[in-house]
C-alpha cells in the first residue's frame, strides 16, 4: 500500500516515513502544499497524510479541493493545531481523521490501520482479498487457496494495486506512476510487459480470467 505524507518539517517527515516503511507501506513525501495537491490528484495513493500549515497551499485548502473533485481516498490530518475548533474545521472540510502533534507512534499506526480497514483496503490481519486472491503485505506475496504465487517485487506491487482497486479501471499512466514512479526513466510500455508476467503466474492458479484489458485505457481486476 502507498501513502503520501505532506509535511514541511523534514526531520519529522523522515521519522514518519521510516515508521510507515517498517510497516511495509510505500511512502512518497513532499514539504509543499502545491506539490502535495499535485501528487494527491494522481489518484495512486491508498492514504493521504497532511499537515495543515504548509508552504503554498494549506492542508485545509488541499483537502477541500480534493473532496470537491470527489476523491474518496482516506485523509489524515497530522498537525500541531489542537483546538476543538481546529479539529472540527479539519473534519468538516473532508478529513477522515485528525491527530495532534506530538503523537504516540502506536496511535498513529493504529489510526492508519483503521483508515485502511474502513476503506476496505486491509482486513483485520492486514490481508487484502478479492475473488480468491489474498494479498499479504508483510510477506510481499499473493496467495490463491493458500498457495503462494511467488511474485517478484514489481509483480507483487502490481497485484496489490489491482486488488486494492478491484473492479475499477486503472489507466496505464496510473499503474506506471504507482509502481515505477513519476521520475522513472523506464518507458511506460513496461506496464504491458508486467501485466503479461502477472497473467502467466495467475494462469498457474486458474485465475487469469480475472485480469481484464480495457483497450486503449488500461486494466482492471474484475470477476466476470
Amino acid at each position: 500500500m502507498r501513502i503520501l505524507v505532506v509535511e514541511d518539517d523534514l526531520p519529522l517527515r523522515k521519522v514518519i516515513t521510516e515508521l510507515f516503511e517498517e510497516e511495509s507501506y510505500q511512502v512518497d513525501g513532499t514539504d509543499s502544499g502545491d506539490d502535495g495537491l499535485f501528487l494527491a490528484e494522481q489518484g495512486i495513493y491508498d492514504l493521504l497524510v497532511f499537515d495543515i500549515m504548509l508552504p503554498g497551499m494549506s492542508g485545509l485548502a488541499i483537502v477541500r479541493k480534493l473532496r470537491l473533485q470527489a476523491m474518496a481516498t482516506p485523509i489524515l490530518f497530522l498537525t500541531a493545531k489542537d483546538s476543538v475548533e481546529d479539529r472540527v474545521q479539519g473534519l468538516d472540510v473532508g478529513a477522515d481523521d485528525y491527530l495532534v502533534k506530538p503523537f504516540a507512534v502506536s496511535e498513529l499506526l493504529a489510526r492508519v490501520r483503521a483508515l485502511l480497514r474502513r476503506q476496505g483496503a486491509i482486513g483485520a490481519e492486514g490481508e487484502i482479498s478479492y475473488c480468491g486472491i489474498s494479498i499479504k503485505p508483510k510477506l510481499h506475496d499473493a496467495f490463491v487457496a493458500g498457495m503462494p504465487m511467488q511474485l517478484t517485487i514489481k509483480e507483487y506491487e502490481l497485484m496489490e494495486y489491482l486488488v486494492l482497486n478491484n473492479q475499477q479501471i486503472l489507466t496505464r499512466e496510473q499503474i506506471f506512476d504507482r509502481i515505477w514512479g513519476f521520475d522513472s526513466d523506464t518507458a511506460n510500455g513496461i506496464v504491458d510487459l508486467y501485466i503479461h508476467y502477472l497473467r502467466k503466474k495467475m494462469s498457474l492458479h486458474n485465475c487469469e480470467h480475472l485480469l481484464h484489458t480495457v483497450r486503449g485505457v488500461g486494466y482492471r481486476l474484475k470477476e466476470k
